[in-house]
């Protein structure tokens, strides 16, 4: 918690961490849209689910460019002029007029928010340096207090009956207190450092490390992605409940990663990520039994689990003997990111084929797998 006093007491901190903030928000609430976008333009779950592709299209393709344009206009600036990108971007997919413009729309709502993600995190990782003081976990709360945030605004659905007036406030609310605060850290330049070139051999001892986070990160995208359109076709849930899982699940993500740190201390990282799996299982068994209090408090346990697996793995990756901890660090976010933007889409076309209980079916076997590697993690430490 101390991480997060400093935040609170420091808007230069502040600023870098509402970033965070900012990007969750707004891609919470597309989220809790996208039943109401699936039927606005009568499209099926594998549909959907390739549109949801273009977003993680949008991210990937803007990866292999966003280090260098970082350093060239700085990482303060482009932290900045990230956030001003995803806040236009936000609004487009709502306001999609068909199937075609809505993949237009979520490629450049991904790209947007795929700079602004590796900025934001660059961004931490100078001021780290710069002032001595660590908040990057606290930073990452602030990501999923973000979500918290679109989830309670789930409840003005239906007040206000509008998806682009309710995109447009959270955008209002986005702008408005990074636009505030950007001046805090507008001036930072990312130290330039030579670096040896990728090499696989290397990061060999990564790749075991890099699946379960790919696994991991890619159910917690699922869950983003689908527990509102679980609720309302599964569970059969009223309108008023569809975000409840979403918003329950970001809340347990919340209080996880800024409470975790203390318990991780004592049992130590490995064994976190086994009691963090069986967490995440039990989640999982109590969502499949497709009642919506289950379900809903299912969605809420899973996100403890998850809160604090992903940090464990960074901590592991840190460590990895013959690697730089912070190319460690690197590979396993990156790993893990493709999972997070890549499983919703395949677990759509499963849903369109299956259906959406058996998305949640192979998403419960794929946590055995990552329990079983978590084991085999135990015996090699």
């Amino acid at each position: 918690m101390k991480s997060l006093r400093l935040i609170l007491t420091n808007s230069r901190y502040f600023g870098a961490a509402w970033v965070f903030a900012s990007i969750n928000i707004l891609f919470g609430t597309w989220a809790i849209y996208i039943p109401a976008v699936k039927e606005q333009l009568q499209i099926d779950k594998s549909q959907l689910g390739l549109a949801i592709f273009f977003l993680s299209l949008g991210v990937f393709t803007v990866f292999p460019m966003a280090s260098s344009i970082i350093n060239r206009i700085g990482v303060g600036r482009a932290t900045w002029y990230g956030v001003v990108m995803s806040c236009v971007a936000a609004l487009m997919p709502l306001l999609a007029p068909n199937y075609y413009t809505l993949m237009a729309a979520l490629f450049l709502f991904g790209a947007s928010n795929g700079i602004t993600d590796i900025a934001m995190n660059t961004l931490v990782t100078e001021l780290e340096k710069e002032d001595g003081k660590n908040f990057m976990s606290a930073s990452h709360g602030f990501f999923s207090l973000g979500g918290v945030l679109a989830g309670l605004g789930s409840f003005l659905i239906g007040p206000l009956d509008n998806p682009p007036l309710h995109m447009g406030l959270a955008v209002l609310l986005v702008f408005t207190i990074n636009f505030i605060f950007h001046g805090k850290y507008k001036s930072v330049v990312a130290v330039s450092e030579g670096k040896e070139a990728f090499s696989l051999k290397l990061f060999k001892p990564m790749l075991f490390l890099g699946l379960i986070s790919f696994v991991s990160m890619g159910s917690e995208g699922a869950i983003v992605d689908w527990s509102g359109l679980y609720l309302k076709e599964v569970s059969l849930a009223p309108e008023v409940l569809w975000g409840a899982g979403f918003l329950g699940f970001q809340i347990t993500m919340t209080l996880g990663r800024f409470l975790g740190d203390a318990l991780s201390e004592n049992i130590g990282s490995v064994k976190m990520v086994t009691l963090a799996t069986l967490i995440v299982l039990t989640g999982y068994l109590m969502v499949l039994t497709a009642d919506t209090f289950w379900a809903i408090s299912g969605f809420a346990l899973s996100g403890l689990g998850f809160s604090v697996m992903v940090p464990e793995l960074f901590r592991i990756g840190g460590k990895v003997k013959g690697v730089d901890s912070s190319q460690g660090v690197s590979f396993i976010a990156g790993t893990g990111y493709a999972g997070f933007l890549t499983a919703p889409p395949i677990l759509g076309y499963i849903a369109d084929s299956s259906s959406l209980k058996t998305c949640f079916l192979v998403l419960f076997a794929c946590a055995l797998l990552v329990l079983a590697a978590t084991f085999k993690l135990n015996r090699k430490r």
